[in-house]
């Protein structure tokens, strides 16, 4: 029954191959066609020779394999024939099925790419925002310092609160100095929001252009593409963002407070006014230098933080797609792979399936027979030995023997008796080695059973 099956079934495993063959052929063509490079024309021929020669090659590695592997006994032949399958899965792999993922996959694995060097661009845009606001937290600083010595100008010229003596005099003059410095550098600070604004909302427009093209449908060449000009206009952005941070002027408008003051002279009419304006000259100075320091340490802070380097958009083939995100498309792999190198199953089962039928053509062994299994033994030489009373010398009745002698057929009754037996009984004046060799091995192998039949009966 098994070997029925087998050879029912030679024609669907012959067509199933072939399919197989086809269908990696075609996704292998699809594959190869995006690394080719020069005329359509040419692309054309090359991928569909390429793409033959695959399907071929598919075809005949593995229907040797199937004619071959199944019917080797020998465990070396067969261990030598099994090495030469992995060989050829590998070799199927690296030739085809990495193009038939390309083929399925590789839309999605550009768009995968595109999605991750998306994210890539929006975080440093983002970081370079934060960076170039950073310098906006020490405007609050700037202008606290600012009113304060603008407050002490105001209250010295009102009420003398510094030197005991109102009016407008030195100590007046230098607190609204630094006052008009201070504020001068958050006027500066000031502007620079209103340019990181603007240069932030263009970074966002090329943002959302960009995962637009993600996101739109359509082929994935042209999109990435428009893709790669948005990303280059986008680095551009976050260049000129990162140069519009105010920290290192801050910082140097800072330190400049503190290097570049100069006292003035007393300008006091008495003596005594003289002394108390230099005394509240040095602290003023002194009120500066420590201001200085805060807005130069704050800035440094700032400027040590890192900058921000955005990554060029490096574009890839859908084939470089696929194996850079291969993780990612782990089902696609599956399917390319299982398109070639499903006939192993086949393969594997054929093998089984022979090995069942060997077990089952295999001559019983005497020693493990069983009472059933010669029972059965009997029952069909009795049938046999029916069969062989049947059939005549000359044949079977009506037969061209059948009218010789113008008698009926003579049969030896002879229980075991064969036709070969029965016609050299007929036939006496034949040779003697021709006598010796009518027994044929079934009627020995008949006696034989008999014997143990009755022994076992």
């Amino acid at each position: 029954m098994l070997r029925k099956a087998v050879s029912s079934l030679d024609i669907t495993t012959k067509t199933t191959l072939g399919v197989l063959a086809l269908a990696s052929g075609v996704y292998t063509y699809l594959g190869v066609r995006e690394l080719l490079d020069g005329s359509a024309l040419l692309v054309f021929f090359a991928a569909i020779i390429y793409s033959a020669a695959v399907s071929i090659g598919i075809y005949a590695f593995w229907s040797y394999l199937m004619r071959f592997l199944p019917h080797v006994r020998d465990g070396v032949s067969r261990v030598l024939l099994v090495l030469a399958m992995g060989i050829g899965s590998l070799m199927i792999i690296a030739m085809s099925s990495w193009l038939n993922a390309a083929a399925l996959a590789g839309s999605a694995a550009l768009e995968q790419h595109l999605a991750n060097k998306l994210e890539q661009f929006a975080t440093d845009l983002d970081r370079a925002h934060n960076n170039a606001l950073a310098a906006q937290s020490l405007l609050p600083d700037i202008q606290m310092a600012s009113l304060r010595f603008a407050q002490l100008a105001e209250d010295e010229r009102v009420q003398g609160s510094l030197t005991g003596t109102s009016g407008s005099g030195t100590v007046v003059q230098l607190l609204s100095q630094m006052a008009r410095q201070l504020d001068g550098l958050a006027d500066e600070v000031e502007a620079s929001r209103t340019q990181v604004a603007t240069l932030f909302e263009e970074g966002s427009a090329h943002i959302a252009r960009m995962r637009e093209l993600v996101s739109a449908r359509g082929p994935i060449n042209p999109r990435s593409d428009r893709f790669a000009a948005d990303s280059m206009a986008l680095m551009g952005v976050i260049a000129a963002m990162q140069q519009t941070s105010v920290a290192p002027s801050v910082k140097r408008a800072a330190e400049d407070l503190a290097r570049g003051f100069i006292a003035p002279v007393a300008d006091g009419r008495s003596v005594d006014l003289a002394e108390r304006q230099t005394l509240v000259v040095g602290n003023v100075e002194a009120a500066v230098a420590a201001q200085s320091e805060a807005l130069a340490e704050a800035a440094g802070e700032i400027l040590a933080a890192e900058p921000v380097r955005p990554e060029r958009f490096e574009p890839l083939t859908t084939a470089e797609a696929v194996l850079r995100y291969a993780p990612d498309f782990l089902p696609s792999w599956a399917g390319a792979i299982s398109i070639d190198l499903l006939p192993a199953v086949l393969i594997l089962m054929l093998c089984v399936v022979h090995a069942g039928i060997r077990r089952e053509e295999e001559p019983a062994e005497a020693a493990t027979m069983s009472a059933a299994d010669l029972i059965t033994a009997a029952r069909i030489l009795r049938e046999v030995e029916d069969e062989a009373r049947l059939i005549g010398p000359g044949g079977p009745a009506g037969g061209p023997g059948a009218g010789q002698g113008g008698g009926p057929d003579k049969r030896d009754d002879t229980p075991g008796a064969l036709p070969e037996e029965t016609a050299q009984a007929d036939n006496p004046d034949g040779p003697a080695d021709k006598k010796k060799a009518t027994v044929t091995p079934l009627t020995a192998s008949s006696s034989t059973a008999s014997s143990r039949t009755g022994a076992g009966e």
